[in-house]
């Protein structure tokens, strides 16, 4: 979010307005989104020993105390308002990680990113957080449009984004660097007309 303003037109989203409470608790129909907690640390940490989370994830916490600084990152994150991390649960075991960040209030922009655990593969549980998240995201929260991106060469992230309603909407040649090198990406993309569409 910019902290001045020279334009001319209304911000989609007022500041303050996701601040002035605490992070919610998203609700769908078996998983339950939240904040990370302290007690998170070592699934979290362990979630990046997997070699598919290291494949797609390039930026990795490596320490327990760096997952601390992390969470406490995030925590800021949602007190300025540039982004929100949840755990994805269900019936209070860790699953997953989503996260919608970089929020422009002025344009009403905002990404979201995930990965789950290989437990939570294959069962419908990324597309269940992900949709949970992009219809709080743009209904409750206000804003306009939601995107993500992933390798052309993760076909299974990309079968999340399109179940959870992202459109793909084209390829950013050579945009990310991993591992094995700059990889083509994946732009998908959900607008409010997507969210009135699914209603």
């Amino acid at each position: 979010m910019r902290k001045t303003r020279d334009l001319i037109t209304p911000p989609t989203i007022s500041a303050g307005t996701l601040a002035a409470s605490p992070q919610p608790v998203l609700a769908g129909s078996e998983l339950v989104l939240r904040p990370w907690a302290d007690g998170d640390v070592e699934i979290f940490l362990a979630a990046y020993r997997d070699p598919a989370i290291q494949q797609w994830h390039p930026r990795q916490p490596g320490t327990a105390e760096n997952v601390r600084v992390w969470f406490a990152r995030y925590r800021q994150d949602w007190a300025l308002e540039r982004g929100g991390h949840w755990a994805i649960t269900r019936d209070g075991t860790v699953l997953g990680r989503i996260a919608m960040r970089g929020f422009d209030f002025d344009d009403g922009l905002a990404g979201c990113a995930y990965w789950v655990l290989p437990e939570a593969r294959g069962a419908g549980v990324a597309p269940a957080a992900l949709t949970v998240l992009s219809d709080w995201g743009l209904g409750a929260a206000g804003f306009h449009r939601l995107h993500l991106s992933h390798s052309t060469r993760n076909p299974a992230s990309c079968r999340v984004a399109t179940k959870a309603g992202f459109v793909l909407e084209g390829t950013s040649r050579s945009e990310a660097v991993h591992a094995d090198g700059r990889h083509d990406m994946h732009l998908h993309a959900r607008i409010r007309a997507d969210q009135a569409a699914r209603s």
